[in-house]
């Protein structure tokens, strides 16, 4: 039987309403900050968004893209990180393009789980169900859950996908919701399920709270 492909995305509407309803302290961050916008619907590869996501690890943007560009000048076909281009790049090209050892094991673990299945092609991608997906692809070395809730969320468009281990979406409820301090990703868990299920859309607007919120603080 073949799998039904999973929608990107989510009708932005039927989520704002649906959170203006469950949340009213959440509705009036949403009618101050206004609509968001995001496009789910650009083709990509998971090897070659999980090589970034490694490369990308414990350094600033400007180190990451310069090491990400050296990398991508050694695959054999355009600049897209694959399977096959990290298999074909030797241990010395790799560190010589400013790569950790561990990032240079982690880059070959995920060339390896991609050859084995594990990580899915993007066809596949479509037909998983969130937790399946974070099933396989934190097997990978250097990918944690967090990183595959970001390709959930960013990538594939997922409506009900809540990071409740994101320092930005628990520092945003305690502003919407005045708590004394940050919940504890549990407690987030239990309190993010009035939400559902558009849990996405509420976790990026606790990201634009904590941003109004600083830009604020920035022009005082």
């Amino acid at each position: 039987m073949k799998q039904p492909v999973i929608p990107r995305g989510y009708d932005e509407a039927a989520a704002t309403a649906h959170l203006a309803k469950r949340d009213r302290k959440l509705a009036t961050w949403m009618r101050r900050i206004g609509p968001l916008d995001y496009e789910f619907h650009a083709r990509f590869d998971p090897v070659d968004a999980l090589a970034h996501s490694i490369m990308h690890q414990q350094l600033s943007g400007k180190a990451a893209a310069t090491i990400s560009g050296r990398v991508e000048q050694l695959m054999p076909r355009g600049r897209e990180i694959s399977a096959r281009g990290i298999d074909a790049a030797s241990d010395e090209a790799l560190r010589g393009a400013g790569l950790s050892r561990n990032k240079v094991a982690a880059l070959r673990d995920l060339a390896a789980k991609s050859h084995q299945g594990i990580v899915p092609a993007p066809a596949q991608l479509a037909r998983m169900p969130d937790q399946e997906l974070i099933d396989h692809l934190v097997q990978v070395r250097g990918i944690g859950r967090w990183t595959v809730e970001m390709m959930l969320m960013f990538r594939l468009g997922r409506p009900d996908v809540l990071p409740v281990d994101d320092l930005g979406v628990r520092k945003g409820v305690q502003i919407v919701h005045r708590m004394p301090e940050m919940p504890a990703p549990r407690d987030l868990r239990e309190f993010g399920e009035r939400w559902a299920p558009f849990r996405t859309l509420a976790a990026f607007y606790m990201w634009k709270v904590v941003g109004t919120v600083t830009e604020g603080m920035r022009g005082k």
